[in-house]
């Protein structure tokens, strides 16, 4: 299991676009990805949960992976979120 925490920086948070290609960077993965917020918990595969949490500007989210390929997932995270201007 590998956890990372990021703070969101977007003006906007994580909104639609952003969450698509959050989604579509780790759906290729086996790992069980998940996205937590507030305590609140989502499978980083579904654009709907990611949605459901409303992440605004400034909050702090941590991406848990469980699998063979945990730290790939992390990594092309760190990708994505830089890409996007999402997270420091």
């Amino acid at each position: 299991m590998v956890e990372k925490s990021y703070t969101i920086i977007d003006e906007a948070g994580i909104h639609a676009r952003p969450s698509t290609a959050l989604v579509k960077a780790v759906t290729p993965f086996t790992s069980e990805v998940t996205l937590e917020y507030k305590e609140k918990q989502v499978n980083l595969k579904s654009i709907m949960g990611v949605m459901s949490l409303g992440i605004p500007t400034g909050a702090i989210v941590k991406v848990i992976a469980k699998g063979d390929d945990a730290l790939q997932v992390i990594e092309k995270l760190d990708e994505v979120m830089q890409q996007e201007g999402l997270a420091k």
